[in-house]
């Protein structure tokens, strides 16, 4: 039981660490991005290229991360230009469209160029026993890393200047313009943020098990029920929506499937759209 618990701890703090991109790209621009998915395993695909041309696991780790944050840059200063011209429900229903769209011919070439690709990171120690209960140091490891990278992030928004600015603009885009601050700058930056989050989200996939390149529209559709579960403009209540639904999902999987575990999630984001439709901590931003 409590082995079932820690799985789903960690579970659900690599959907949450998926998820936040998600949260911050559309909290920042209005943009909700069906291809986020294909950020984490462009990020993998790339760690695994640099892995195949000798590069050390964490070398190649952060090579992945940095292309991905590279690739979500590119984008946005390319992709999503038509979108920003927009605002309200025009700019979401146009980068609804053009992220499709991406996530379309992204999935379409990855598959075609590395039909057979799998990136796993093996660590030296395989397990530890922890109070008793035998953990596997992978699921460790990842759990350090979405905790760390949460833990910057939350410093970087709450203490930093720009973070501060970034935090006007999710609150009050053209409140923040008249004080001076230029949303379209931030939001390259949150965008090449985010994708480097979704990279470390691939990245760790593959340490956690293994990352593929089928694996693309999964992460996005956990990515979209965890952000809508915790609050599209949440990241604290996507941190609390990852956890709480790894931990259902790892039990829902061990007791009665996986096929009937992920129907309980979407049901889960049902009923919250339902009952609170900004999410669960919506208003703890």
């Amino acid at each position: 039981m409590i082995a079932i618990l820690l799985d789903g701890i960690v579970q659900g703090l690599q959907l949450s660490l998926l998820a936040v991109g998600i949260t911050l790209i559309y909290g920042l621009g209005g943009v909700l991005n069906l291809a986020h998915g294909k950020f984490a395993v462009f990020g993998g695909v790339c760690a695994a290229l640099l892995l195949a041309q000798g590069a050390n696991a964490v070398l190649a780790s952060l090579g992945g991360i940095v292309a991905a944050g590279a690739f979500g840059l590119l984008v946005d200063r390319s992709l999503l230009i038509p979108a920003y011209r927009y605002r309200g429900e025009e700019r979401l229903l146009l980068g609804l469209i053009l992220t499709l769209g991406l996530s379309f011919i992204i999935d379409g070439y990855l598959n075609y160029q590395f039909p057979h690709f799998s990136l796993t990171l093996q660590l030296p120690l395989q397990s530890l026993d922890i109070a008793g209960i035998p953990m596997r140091t992978a699921s460790l490891m990842t759990s350090a890393i979405a905790i760390l990278a949460f833990l910057a992030l939350f410093v970087f928004l709450r203490w930093t200047l720009l973070g501060k600015a970034i935090r006007s603009i999710i609150e009050n885009e053209v409140g923040a313009e008249l004080c001076g601050i230029d949303p379209a700058r931030t939001r390259s930056l949150i965008v090449g943020l985010a994708a480097m989050m979704a990279g470390l989200a691939g990245v760790a996939q593959g340490l956690f098990s293994s990352l593929g390149t089928e694996m693309g529209p999964e992460f996005t559709i956990l990515g979209l029920l965890v952000a809508v579960v915790g609050g599209v403009r949440s990241i604290n209540g996507t941190l609390a929506a990852g956890v709480l639904l790894g931990i259902v999902n790892a039990f829902a999987s061990y007791y009665i499937g996986a096929y009937l575990a992920f129907i309980i999630l979407l049901s889960a984001a049902m009923v919250t759209i339902l009952v609170r439709p900004r999410g669960l901590l919506a208003g703890w931003t």
